[in-house]
Formats: C-alpha cells, sequence, structure tokens
C-alpha cells in the first residue's frame, strides 16, 4: 500500500459505505481492518511497501490509553525505498511514539520487519495484547499448534462441552465455526493463494468439486438479466454439515445455510450442499451474512425450491440403484472427481479416478495426465454459460 491508503485505512472518519439505520460506518475499503483487528487484540501495527515507499502504521488502545487521547491518534512513519523517512517532522514524532508505546524499540527493528515482506510489495500485520477471558485467551492456540480456535461452550443442561452459533442450535457445529484452519479452507470459492496458519499450509478446499452426485441447475431471478448456477451435490465429509455455501466474489459470506426441506424436522434433505455465488446481493459490514433484502428473501426461496428438486431427484434415483432401502444420505459416496491444487502455480488440475493418497506437496509435474504436466498449462475450461439443469427432474413426471 501507499501511505496514503494506510492512512485511509488505519484512520477513522474515512467510508465509501452507505449510512444503515441511522449508523455512519467508518471503514473505507470494507476491509474490516479496525473493528477486526482491534476485536481480537488492543494493539495492532502496519508494515506494508508498494516499490517506492515503505510505511508503518501503529492502531493502539493501549497508546491512547497511556496519553489520554481524546481522539483517536495514529502514528504512522513512512520510509523511501533508501530507508530514508519522508515527510521528516510528521515521522520523527510517529516514529518517536512507536518506539516508545510498541513492541519495536528500536527504527533497526521496524526496518527488519518491513525487509521480512518477501518482495518489493507486500503487508504484514502483527496483534498483539490479544483479548482475554477468565485469565486466558480468547482464542484457543493449545488445541492444535497448527491452528487457532473458537474455545468450546459448556451446555451447563447437557453437561457437554460443544460448538454452537446461535443459527445452528438444532445441527452439529461443521469445524469451520469454530476453526480458523477449517474456516481458511472454504473461504473461497476458487482458492488463488497460499494460507499459512502457525507455520503450516491450509490445504484448501475446490468446495464445488468435492462432492459426490453433483448435478447443477441455474437460477433466473427477474431482476438479473443473466441465470446464476448453483451445484448441488452430497457432502462426501460428514453428512451432518449440509445446506447453502452462499459466496459473493469469491468469498464465503455464509456456510451450511439451510433451505427448503432441510428447515423440516426430518432427514429431508440431509447431506446436501449447494453452492452459488451471490454477487448481486450486498454483504453485510463483517462479511459474514448478507443485507435482508427482497432479491435476498426471493433467492433463498428460489435456493430451497431448487435444492427440494435434487433431493427428491436423487433419492429416486438412488433407491433405485440400492434396493436394500438404504436412506440416499447414508450411502456410502466419494467425490465425483479428484483436484488438486499445485504448490508452485496454485493451478487446480483434475486427476484421474483411483487416486486417494497425494504427496504433502503436490506439483504439476507430478499429473499422470501429461497433458496437464507443466505449470505453463492453463487450467480446464469451465462451462460458464450454463443456461439449462444438467440433470432432468424426472420425479415431477
Amino acid at each position: 500500500m501507499t501511505a496514503d491508503k494506510l492512512h485511509k485505512m488505519l484512520s477513522f472518519g474515512f467510508s465509501d459505505k452507505v449510512t444503515m439505520n441511522g449508523h455512519v460506518p467508518v471503514g473505507l475499503y470494507g476491509n474490516g481492518f479496525k473493528s477486526g483487528s482491534m476485536r481480537l487484540g488492543k494493539d495492532a501495527m502496519v508494515f506494508t511497501k508498494n516499490g517506492e515507499t515503505m510505511s508503518v502504521g501503529f492502531l493502539s488502545q493501549t497508546y491512547l490509553e497511556v496519553i489520554k487521547a481524546e481522539h483517536v491518534v495514529v502514528p504512522i512513519v513512512t520510509f523511501n525505498k533508501h530507508r530514508q523517512m519522508i515527510n521528516l517532522t510528521e515521522s520523527k514524532a510517529s516514529l518517536a511514539a512507536i518506539l516508545e508505546h510498541s513492541l519495536f524499540s528500536t527504527e533497526q527493528k521496524l526496518l527488519a520487519e518491513l525487509n521480512a515482506i518477501m518482495g518489493k510489495k507486500g503487508t504484514r500485520i502483527i496483534i498483539w495484547n490479544l483479548r482475554s477471558y477468565k485469565n486466558a485467551t480468547e482464542f484457543d492456540f493449545e488445541k492444535d499448534k497448527y491452528d487457532i480456535r473458537i474455545p468450546e461452550d459448556l451446555d451447563e443442561t447437557a453437561g457437554r462441552k460443544g460448538y454452537k452459533k446461535q443459527e445452528r442450535m438444532d445441527q452439529i457445529a461443521p469445524e469451520s465455526d469454530y476453526s480458523l484452519r477449517a474456516y481458511c479452507s472454504i473461504l473461497y470459492l476458487k482458492p488463488r493463494m497460499q494460507i499459512i496458519i502457525r507455520g503450516q499450509k491450509v490445504k484448501t478446499q475446490l468446495v464445488s468439486k468435492s462432492l459426490a452426485y453433483i448435478e447443477r441447475d441455474v437460477y433466473r431471478p427477474k431482476f438479473l438479466t443473466r441465470t446464476v448456477r448453483i451445484t448441488f451435490g452430497f457432502n462426501c465429509r460428514n453428512k451432518d454439515h449440509y445446506g447453502i455455501m452462499m459466496y459473493h466474489k469469491n468469498r464465503l459470506i455464509k456456510a451450511y445455510e439451510k433451505v427448503g426441506c432441510q428447515l423440516k424436522a426430518n432427514n429431508m434433505g440431509v447431506g446436501v450442499v449447494g453452492i452459488i455465488e451471490c454477487n448481486f446481493l450486498k454483504p453485510t459490514h463483517n462479511k459474514q451474512d448478507f443485507d435482508y433484502t427482497n432479491e435476498y428473501r426471493l433467492t433463498i426461496l428460489a435456493l430451497g425450491e431448487k435444492l427440494n428438486d435434487y433431493w427428491n431427484e436423487m433419492k429416486v434415483k438412488k433407491n433405485a440403484e440400492y434396493p436394500v432401502n438404504l436412506p440416499v444420505e447414508d450411502i456410502q459416496k466419494r467425490p465425483d472427481q479428484t483436484w488438486v491444487q499445485c504448490d508452485a502455480c496454485l493451478k487446480w488440475r483434475k486427476l484421474p479416478d483411483g487416486i486417494d493418497q497425494l504427496p504433502e506437496k503436490w506439483y504439476c509435474s507430478n499429473n499422470p495426465d501429461p497433458q496437464f504436466r507443466n505449470c505453463e498449462v492453463p487450467e480446464e475450461p469451465e462451462d460458464e454459460d450454463l443456461v439449462h439443469p444438467t440433470y432432468e427432474k424426472t420425479y415431477k413426471k
């Protein structure tokens, strides 16, 4: 980032968001840095460089308390690529505040953190004085040394510990509700980056291609001029984790949202996962939900109807294939296809059937298919212009 972008990211009062119910949002970019970082800990440092300049920003509740500030003060220091400070008067005052009140006591230590950013451009964020609860950190760093987890809640009625979001009181919580590693593995519809948590790479999933009995449907709302693809399939890992995965511009907004027959107190729709990219809906400021608009309500209703279609059709087909009267949700399943991401070029490759075990690191050169054995070869093209469902809804006939 440039120094100007960093200043706007850390400063309060910059906003291009819409005022909602009289509340004026303060963030500019919608990345939730100020609210997100201060929710995790009391103090944060941002180190960023853009090829020409390098900047350090200090957003700290501790600092503001010590100086008894009446307004939010955010010290920012900017260096040129020769490590010389720019805007000398302002930078000197900010540098003095950072060295006195942050984790970094010398200018050399700040520059060392900037040098730790690989390449000419990039950003590094450090948060400390993490929130605590009952003399322990609010997050669990002990249960898994390669993960950051939300601690289990004690159910005083049942005397058991578990994880429960308010909206999941009647279902088993998926791991993505309480595990940062699991959440990041499904965070992007088509992952294009490497995510490393506590020194170990996250194995991202190509969610729409990791299901069994995959079929696709289309949604044609009157408020859009194009059709929207919906992918349906069965969860091969855990049938208790089911519902709609709703993405917006490649990023997960809502996970395992029950719709249609899944809302009933029976086994209908169990195990079915639907995936849709809702770029036509507006996410809330924290990217955990969508604004409850008429378009959202119509979309949820349509998703419920189309999930019902898929469930009923699969029930008819699988009951014919498995005459032993085994419920479709209990039939053992494996993904229709196996996809893997190259650790070098980050392209996704489809593997032949029958490959179960993969090495810890996988490269295009490991591909059994010679056509896609080189990182320079583009990914297999997808049929983006789907205008009709991929299956016939015979159960309606």
